[in-house]
């Protein structure tokens, strides 16, 4: 199960790294971000035209009343911009995408109404919609601006970030940073700004933006949310005054200022996040503001002090908001709901001047759930939410049988035994979510309230979905394809109907040659990855040994996804054996193997990686652990650094990407979840201190423009290895930020730790 059936293209090795920095990462071409919409019949998706295309473009997948189907090009920005391969965007949106890890250009996010009839998207810090027929077969895209007097069309006020179409269709409001801005659909209309921030709150204070912490731990992107019914929103504030600020600069350009940017650095403070619910009227025509008439304007309150991590919100129809909120430990959580339906004060109907400018009436929350746990508590996307007909759907961390699972009305339903990953959908029969048996698939799984289960996806892998209505989009892959696959499912009149949808992706021309085992007493889920049958070291009797792990908290490498192991390919034909582990920590294994790294994730994820490095041999009889090296990006810098520190016997050589060498400059939500409050705890799971252990190879490399690990980091231990006389090699990469995007430097990056690991391990 799960294995790949290995194949190498001649010269395909060689080109790899070129091939793999132009494609970026081989996902340029291929359909992502799928959402099933209407009766189920249509999808939008997004997809560039080719392998090397970083332009993305708005898709249709849409099936006839017959069952044909057809892919449809709804907009694309070449088109719409003449210089779409140049867009200017805004720095916050910049910063959106850099948190959701976003590489491509053009339209990389969109927002579609209940019906699938109008998609909107924000282009060069401008907005835009495209109009759908009923039938599917014809689009149109235009810019909305705003009408003066004239009925002359203008720019709106921007930049225009995160665009949202209400359910209905009518309106579309946006942030600009500052402002929350709503305008008709049909561009008739004046932009009306129904929120802003006032000239006394200062520049640090943002509406309608998620914060640093928000986007980068928790999944999170949303700063503002539509009601069902579409005449109101909840409106996050958030004021970062109080974090640090921090500052950008760009060394090779030292006529360029620093740019400054609010850093919630572990802690220190963090941004104070509040709600604003805000309810207003369409289609009046007093004002001349195209009808938008502000009517409630009301501050939601809970128990900040105690709980100040606003981790989700939904809103669904029907319903009031419900939302989670955590502590700063994230040990303690609570599902608060949100009684806008019964606030008297909020309903009570005020003139838009009177809205606006007077003291805002105070919405209390009500607890509906609250959760605890001696060390932390997990988010999971989708989660809290309520079924169609009321009932609260949550997560709880269930240790009689050490399982994920899903609780309805604090009662769990979900079997023993699967972990849950996200929830996808909610209907009255049950749930649509990503779960694990085997912590090497993400299957998507239907779980029914009346406990039957039903994998959605055939092979083993890593998927999602997206469902509406009769629809589902099912995406992923496993070992046997190199390609992603998209398959949109609609079933009508007693008929199911299924196609694929293309992928334009480029391949790497091979398989990688892998096989899955479980090391050590701890059964460490692994992939071991050896030369191809082709390469000179095929059948060698003895491979120097590279470790590449991640191998820290909330994310897995050894998966049933054949992308997973290309990289790691090429290592292995330059002469290695490959040995990728996944340690305590790491998702997919239930509670207690995540929380076993609490207060001393240093120690245990080193001790996994030694552990499954010495279990090697069993599995491949050629490994030769009197050359090991170790490399890793981030956090699997922060283990590479570390094994060479603390492990020298057993790690002879190591390249630390962009590591988090001190963790009190990394950010509070991460950090804090696995390592408190006290200050040595941070010490102990840091790296200056080890520093005057180094005896082996190390090459240190970070980008200067890197927002989330600081280059400091590497600075900081770089220092402190010169003060104790210790040889190190460090790699500045210049305007590079936490992703290496850049093309050069992605294809040459492989080359010269490559290059710097045979000279210290003395094989060239």
């Amino acid at each position: 199960m799960g294995e790949s059936k290995h194949t190498v293209s001649d010269g395909v090795i060689s080109d790899f790294p070129r091939k793999r920095a132009r494609t970026l990462r081989f996902s340029l071409g291929a359909p992502r971000s799928a959402q099933v919409v209407g009766d189920g019949s249509r999808a939008l998706f997004l997809r560039s035209d080719g392998p090397e295309d970083l332009v993305t473009s708005l898709w249709l997948s849409v099936f006839d009343r017959d069952g044909g189907h057809a892919e449809r090009l709804l907009a694309d920005p070449r088109v719409l911009l003449a210089d779409a391969g140049e867009e200017e965007v805004p720095a916050q949106e910049r910063a959106r995408r850099e948190r959701a890890r976003e590489g491509a250009q053009g339209i990389v996010t969109f927002s579609v109404d209940a019906a699938g009839k109008y998609a909107v998207f924000a282009l060069g810090g401008r907005l835009w919609i495209t109009s759908i027929t009923a039938e599917g077969e014809e689009a149109e895209t235009r810019e909305i601006g705003m009408r003066d007097a004239g009925s002359q069309q203008g720019q709106l006020p921007g930049p225009v970030i995160n665009p949202r179409i209400s359910p209905d269709a009518s309106l579309i409001a946006y942030s600009t940073g500052t402002r929350i801005i709503i305008v008709p659909t049909d561009g008739r209309g004046a932009a009306t700004t129904v929120l802003g921030v006032g000239p006394d709150e200062g520049t640090d204070v943002t509406l309608g933006l998620a914060e640093f912490v928000a986007g980068e731990e928790m999944d999170r992107y949303e700063g503002f949310w539509w009601s069902p019914d579409s005449r109101a929103l909840v409106v996050e504030r958030a004021d970062e005054s109080k974090e640090t600020m921090w500052y950008i600069s760009d060394p090779a350009n030292p006529g360029r200022p620093a740019e400054g940017r609010r850093y919630p650095r572990a802690l220190t403070r963090n941004a104070e996040v509040s709600l604003i619910a805000l309810r207003f009227t369409h289609g009046d025509t007093q004002g001349g503001n195209g009808g938008i008439v502000v009517r409630a304007v009301a501050d939601i309150r809970w128990d900040h002090e105690h709980y100040e991590y606003l981790a989700a919100l939904r809103w669904e129809a029907g319903q009031d908001p419900v939302a989670l909120v955590q502590n700063r430990l994230q040990n303690k959580d609570q599902v608060v709901l949100v009684p806008l339906s019964r606030s008297a004060a909020y309903r009570q109907d005020a003139e838009q001047d009177d809205a606006a400018s007077a003291p805002r009436p105070v919405v209390q929350v009500e607890v509906v759930e609250e959760h605890s746990s001696d060390t932390w508590l997990d988010l999971f996307p989708g989660c809290p939410c309520r079924t169609p007909d009321g009932h609260l759907l949550s997560a709880v961390a269930d240790g009689t049988c050490d399982s994920n699972r899903l609780a309805l009305d604090g009662r769990a339903f979900t079997p023993a035994g699967w972990q849950l990953r996200e929830v996808i959908d909610v209907d009255d029969s049950g749930v649509l979510a990503v779960a694990s048996r085997d912590p090497r698939s993400f299957d998507v799984v239907a779980f029914g309230f009346d406990g039957s289960v039903q994998t959605l996806n055939e092979e083993p892998g890593v998927w999602g979905a997206s469902r509406a209505g009769a629809g589902l989009v099912l995406n992923g892959r496993g070992m046997a394809s190199a390609q992603s696959h998209m398959t949109h499912t609609w079933a009508s009149d007693g008929k199911v109907y299924q196609a694929n949808i293309e992928n334009h992706s480029a391949e790497p021309g091979f398989a990688p040659r892998v096989e899955f085992a479980q090391l050590g007493a701890h059964r460490l889920q692994a992939a071991i990855i050896r030369p191809s049958q082709n390469s000179p070291y095929a059948d060698a009797d003895s491979l120097p040994v590279l470790l590449k792990p991640y191998g820290g908290p909330g994310f897995q490498q050894a998966v049933f996804n054949q992308a997973m192991y290309w990289e790691a390919q090429w290592w292995a034909d330059q002469g290695f054996i490959v040995l990728t582990a996944d340690g305590h920590g790491t998702t997919g294994r239930g509670p207690a193997w995540d929380r076993a790294i609490f207060k001393n994730m240093a120690q245990v994820t080193l001790d996994d990686q030694i552990e499954a490095l010495q279990a090697l041999p069993e599995y491949a009889p050629e490994a030769d652990l009197h050359h090991v090296a170790m490399i890793g990006w981030s956090y699997g810098g922060f283990l590479s650094a570390l094994a060479v520190l603390r492990a020298p016997d057993a790690v002879h050589a190591a390249c630390a990407g962009a590591p988090p060498t001190d963790w009190t400059l990394y950010d509070t939500h991460y950090t804090e979840r696995y390592l408190g409050l006290d200050p040595d705890v941070y010490r102990s799971n840091s790296l200056l201190d080890d520093a005057k252990g180094l005896r082996r190879p190390l090459l240190l490399i970070h980008g200067f423009a890197d927002d989330n690990v600081s280059v400091a980091n590497t600075l900081r231990l770089s220092q402190a290895l010169l003060a104790e006389g210790k040889d190190h090699a460090v790699l500045p990469l210049n305007g590079i930020t936490h992703m290496t995007n850049d093309e050069t430097v992605a294809e040459n990056l492989l080359i010269a730790q490559r290059d710097f690991l045979y000279q210290a391990l003395g094989l060239r």
